[in-house]
């Protein structure tokens, strides 16, 4: 069965025995232009070899494409369910090929999963479809292998696709690929404006903050929690309404957002307030609380995502609906895709899709467009959204 190792960090020379003292302090000298951390996925087959090309794919994309820990996570058990796989039916893996891809998505269709005990989801099974058709890609492209089925564009593994309104050359090859399940595309549904405010009010601080900040520039939780006390202190103060921020977005790439200037007023009294007595308190109790985080929590340490996802699901619940960080952020693109269509229609010079596509952080026009969709099949939504925005900013 293939095993995931974790890579440990090098012993102390004073905890060796003096033969292998020295090679841990030679160890510890040498200079890597790409270390891998501790803690980084290594893959071993049963019989304990390194499965290297599994391991350089992982190295590419978390060291020099800087993808986060989640997405160097979802890549490694994509690989280790498809090798496992492989090895549990005596297949080389630069030997697979199609019928050994329908094979382990027919197995992920018929059997339950082996963690959860319940059925796969349309979705993970298409994910990881993905995720191998992307490694056999790299693969030829990394030069691991000089060709192989799975990667090779010149078959005809096209199939019709449903209409959409955005045509681009940026739709992924395994988009059209016969591998790849038929699903409905669920179109994310906001928040209406009283939805928002019982849920703003349920919550408790910092979580009502950290919604109120995805609310109201459409940060990733990601990025919202990349957000450091400097990032807001630093920042000009001109006597205008709104203020640009400047973020880290997904991939490590440079963005900013635009905050409007009553949000950045309370969170520089959460700063003063909420804030500096918890870390003071932290302090008192002897933990180290000398971190540039901007939200902790009332312990005085950095507010992790999990803490603050089920903080915003257990509001919903409470309030009656469904409720996700990830809907705020979908709450803030169709409220503000819906403005700017309506500004566009009375004749304003704007392009909604891009000016939403550049504040979300979107890389492809197609995933804005969903946005517009989820926007135009619901009325009763767009218009709660107009009348909300056309309001004013007073509501939440």
């Amino acid at each position: 069965m293939v095993q995931i190792v974790r890579k440990a960090s090098l012993p102390s020379p004073a905890d060796l025995p003096e033969p292998l003292a020295q090679l841990a302090a030679q160890a510890l000298a040498t200079s890597l232009r790409e270390p891998r951390p501790a803690g980084f996925p290594l893959l071993f087959t049963k019989q304990w070899q390194l499965i290297e090309p599994a391991v350089a794919f992982l190295h590419e994309h978390a060291i020099q494409r800087a993808h986060t820990a989640d997405t160097l996570r979802t890549y490694t058990e994509i690989l280790y369910d498809w090798f496992d796989t492989l090895e549990q039916n005596d297949i080389p893996w630069h030997k697979a090929d199609a019928v050994d891809l329908v094979a382990y998505r027919n197995r992920m269709m018929s059997q339950p999963s082996p963690h959860t005990g319940r059925a796969y989801r349309t979705t993970t099974i298409n994910h990881r479809v993905r995720g191998v058709l992307r490694f056999y890609a790299w693969a030829v492209r990394a030069h691991w292998l000089s060709e192989s089925a799975l990667a090779d564009k010149t078959r005809d593994f096209a199939v019709s696709r449903r209409y959409s309104p955005i045509r681009t050359r940026y739709a992924a090859d395994t988009e059209r690929s016969i591998f790849v399940l038929r699903q409905y595309e669920p179109l994310p549904r906001p928040l209406v404006s009283g939805q928002a405010r019982e849920l703003l009010a349920y919550l408790a601080p910092p979580y009502d903050l950290m919604a109120r900040w995805q609310l109201y520039t459409g940060l990733r939780i990601s990025e919202l929690l990349r957000l450091g006390v400097d990032d807001i202190n630093g920042r000009p103060t001109p006597l205008t309404a709104h203020h640009t921020i400047e973020i880290t977005r997904k991939g490590r790439k440079p963005g900013y957002v635009i905050a409007p200037a009553s949000l950045l007023d309370e969170t520089d009294g959460y700063i003063s307030g909420l804030r500096f007595a918890w870390l003071k308190r932290a302090r008192r109790r002897g933990r180290a609380a000398h971190h540039p985080a901007l939200f902790v929590n009332a312990r005085g340490a950095p507010v992790s995502k999990n803490a603050y996802q089920r903080a915003v699901s257990r509001a919903g619940l409470a309030c009656g609906f469904k409720a996700t960080t990830h809907l705020l952020r979908a709450t803030f693109a169709c409220m503000l895709l819906a403005r700017l269509e309506y500004l566009a229609s009375e004749g304003a010079k704007v392009n909604p899709l891009l000016v939403v596509k550049i504040l979300l952080g979107h890389e492809h026009i197609e995933t804005t467009d969903r946005y517009l969709r989820a926007v135009a099949v619901d009325a009763c939504v767009l218009k709660d959204v107009l009348d909300t925005l056309l309001a004013g900013s007073a509501e939440p």
